[in-house]
């Protein structure tokens, strides 16, 4: 284990090995000070960035933060990765990655030079060059990177916002959730999904959900994906029943143990989609998993030990979860930022540069990434902190965000974004719908001379058929 040092005004720190100075590395927050692996003071993490700035990305891959021979998740990352798509950063030190990002940013061919690189970059080395970074920094270049997928519809086109459209309901009534759809619908949003989490994970339950969006999804030619966010061992015996699934989704983590919390593992997620796409219902592009994240899982599972028993970071294990995403070339994949709780992001401040680390790191590492910009009322944050952060996002490229009925999830009870804040980024940043979706859009009469939403009545509307759906 190689011990780092750094003299800061005449002082002199230690860390001893990558998972300390990773950690002490790291921009304040409470999770990683309930994890007892914080910086005590402004001057040990100015140091350990310092420190941190001078580690040659080789390093990552001879010293795993994780151990290789206990954890999947690293040897995923190990066994895969791209040397040659390495090649042309591996000379560079972490400082030199930031330099070289920043610089490639401004350049013409950014998005094709950054795509070409993105297999040879590990979660860690990306981790660590983020916690270097400004936020203007990490906006800079997640901006510049172009991530697209498809089903239905393409998510991370350039130019446009998706959204995912989230009709939760405290008891799965069909017709609240109708309504809840229906209110969205109206607002141009549900272009990157319409999906429920649903009250319980009854396969009978979810079946009925899935057949509700499917008849709905039908009935109105929309071109969009529907999911259930339903255990993944659920969800593969509905398909085996011939339910209409559409996505196949799971929360996944960044190491094998937290993965285990989840009751999951690498094997179970390819076989479950292989079963998502062999059911070919896409028409755009058969990209069918969306994964959902979150900086602070891996503790609050108690999986969040390294090397030597050390405690990692939040956000370093975050970015590892996006490796297992990566593996299956996912549709969606977002980080539910200020959804764990104030005892891992604690205020507003803490919230905005995670959702802006998650959104750089797993984009930069090739995911077409969204953030639901939230928090738990017990937060020390408002609606004014989402949004600051739902407007950054914008400015950065996010690929989709959630948005619910008044911005209230009443069945998950938190606050995400509304509707009509989807509507303000796309008018205020210049951004539209999905190009499949605004067409449908535009054939329904529901786009004004520039393209933008024009709301309507739900009663005047080509969808006020579905007021009344059951």
């Amino acid at each position: 284990m190689t011990v780092y040092r750094q003299r800061l005004g005449g002082i002199g720190f230690t860390f001893d090995g990558l998972v300390e100075l990773l950690a002490k590395a790291t921009p304040r927050r409470s999770g990683d000070e309930l994890a007892g692996c914080a910086a005590e003071s402004d001057a040990e993490r100015a140091a350990a960035q310092w420190a941190l700035a001078e580690v040659p990305l080789r390093k990552f891959l001879d010293e795993p933060v994780v151990p290789y021979e206990t954890d999947e998740v690293t040897r995923l990352i190990i066994d895969t990765h791209d040397r040659t798509a390495f090649a042309p950063v591996a000379h560079l030190t972490v400082g030199g990655l930031r330099d070289w990002l920043l610089a490639t940013s401004s350049r013409d061919d950014a998005a094709d030079t950054l795509a070409a690189v993105s297999p040879g970059l590990t979660p860690e080395m990306v981790a660590a060059v983020s916690k270097l970074m400004r936020n203007q920094d990490l906006i800079a270049v997640a901006r510049a990177v172009r991530v697209r997928a498809g089903f239905r519809t393409t998510v991370g086109a350039p130019g446009t916002l998706t959204t995912r459209l989230q009709p939760n309901h405290p008891t799965d009534d069909p017709r609240g959730i109708a309504a809840a759809v229906l209110d969205g619908l109206l607002l141009g949003c549900g272009d990157a999904v319409i999906g429920i989490n649903p009250a319980t994970d009854s396969p009978r339950a979810t079946a009925d959900l899935l057949r509700l969006l499917d008849e709905v999804r039908t009935r109105f030619d929309i071109p969009t994906q529907s999911c259930v966010l339903t255990h993944v061992t659920t969800t593969v015996e509905l398909i085996e029943a011939g339910a209409p699934v559409d996505l196949v989704f799971q929360s996944i983590a960044g190491t094998e143990g937290a993965n285990s919390g989840f009751g999951v593992n690498i094997s179970l997620l390819r076989e479950a989609n292989e079963a998502g796409r062999s059911l070919r219902r896409g028409t755009v592009g058969d990209n069918v998993m969306y994964f959902e994240t979150g900086q602070g899982s891996a503790l609050s599972a108690g999986a969040h030990l390294g090397v030597g028993g050390r405690p990692v970071d939040q956000q370093t294990l975050e970015t590892r979860a996006y490796a297992v995403a990566r593996e299956f070339q996912p549709l969606l994949v977002n980080t539910v930022v200020g959804f764990i709780g104030p005892e891992y992001l604690y205020d507003g401040k803490q919230i905005i540069r995670a959702g802006l680390e998650d959104h750089f790191c797993g984009k930069l590492l090739g995911l077409p990434m969204g953030v639901d910009v939230c928090y738990t009322n017990h937060a020390e944050a408002d609606s004014d902190d989402m949004d600051t952060l739902l407007t950054l996002l914008g400015a950065a490229g996010v690929a989709f965000v959630i948005a619910v009925p008044g911005a209230d999830d009443v069945m998950l009870g938190y606050q995400s974004l509304s509707f009509h804040d989807a509507l303000y980024a796309r008018k205020v940043l210049g951004l539209g719908p999905a190009p499949e979706f605004a067409a449908w859009l535009d054939r329904l009469g529901m786009l004004d001379a520039h393209g933008r939403i024009r709301e309507v009545e739900p009663l005047s509307s080509p969808l006020r058929a579905l007021a009344g759906a059951r």
